[in-house]
């Protein structure tokens, strides 16, 4: 984290991409010019990494955010996610072409799978899993893709994955803030050289009224998603932020001129495992 003073610094992935160590998201942001706006607004304040999904619905406004922005693509790393009706080898390399022509990109910086499908495949699911990382080796062979992921995967999903991978996954993406940890998980990623990002940051917001972090925030005159996003950063992990407000998406930015003590952190850590927002990973079948 040495060196790390804007959200457009970068880590490296282990294949050598850098990418930025705060990313702007854009789940339920609608497709049409609220979903433009956000991104021209979002760049504008100093973000240059954008990340999205097929599933969202709004690939076509998120690119043409990025155009109209006035950034030059080299400049911004965009991600977007395979939907989870499209695993599969060749629904997959068909589900990615209609991917990059909705966003008007020529490559895309990282590709995901968005989520492991035990819910949805059954008792094939370790096979469908298999077969679309294939694909998205290949993508990635051909050079479409600078870098391949995850995004939701435990670590029996990945060992999955890694029994006939030629690639390995360089990014997993998961529900992580401060009262929901998932910090087995992190351990796990970050000891195979996985970079962890971590998406609903802020839990939806239900960490925003959560004293401890009122606590802290108060000590270093920041705000409690301020505390929240610096805890993501201080692990290693990239937050994935979301407003569409530009005031809070620059006050979401402004995370690095302040440093949480070990006792700080860990009394972040502690707040637990049990407020988990979104679905859980080996039931969801959407």
């Amino acid at each position: 984290m040495e060196g790390l003073k804007s959200v457009a610094d970068t880590r490296k992935l282990s294949n050598g991409v850098e990418i930025p160590c705060v990313g702007y998201g854009t789940w339920k942001t609608p497709d049409g010019e609220e979903t433009v706006r956000a991104v021209v607004s979002a760049l504008q304040c100093g973000y240059r990494h954008i990340d999205t999904a097929q599933l969202y619905g709004n690939e076509e406004s998120v690119g043409r955010g990025i155009r109209e922005s006035g950034v030059s693509r080299q400049d911004i790393f965009v991600t977007t996610k395979l939907k989870n009706t499209e695993q599969g080898y060749d629904s997959t390399l068909k589900a990615f072409e209609g991917s990059l022509k909705r966003l008007g990109l020529e490559y895309l910086d990282l590709y995901l799978i968005h989520w492991p499908i035990p819910g949805m495949y059954k008792e094939n699911w370790r096979q469908v899993s298999r077969d679309t990382w294939k694909a998205m080796e290949r993508l990635y062979e051909e050079k479409l893709i600078r870098a391949i992921g995850l995004s939701n995967f435990l670590p029996h999903h990945i060992e999955n994955i890694e029994t006939s991978a030629n690639v390995q996954p360089t990014v997993d993406q998961l529900e992580i803030h401060p009262t929901f940890t998932q910090k087995e998980t992190v351990r796990y990623c970050q000891d195979k050289g996985i970079l962890v990002e971590a998406w609903s940051p802020l839990g939806h917001g239900s960490v925003l009224e959560n004293e401890t972090l009122k606590v802290i925030g108060a000590a270093h005159r920041k705000s409690v998603a301020q505390v929240a996003l610096r805890w993501e950063f201080q692990q290693g992990i990239v937050p994935i932020s979301k407003s569409l407000n530009p005031d809070r998406m620059k006050q979401n930015s402004e995370i690095f001129d302040f440093q949480l003590t070990e006792q700080e952190m860990k009394a972040i850590t502690d707040l637990g495992e049990e407020g988990r927002t979104g679905p859980d990973p080996d039931n969801i079948s959407f």
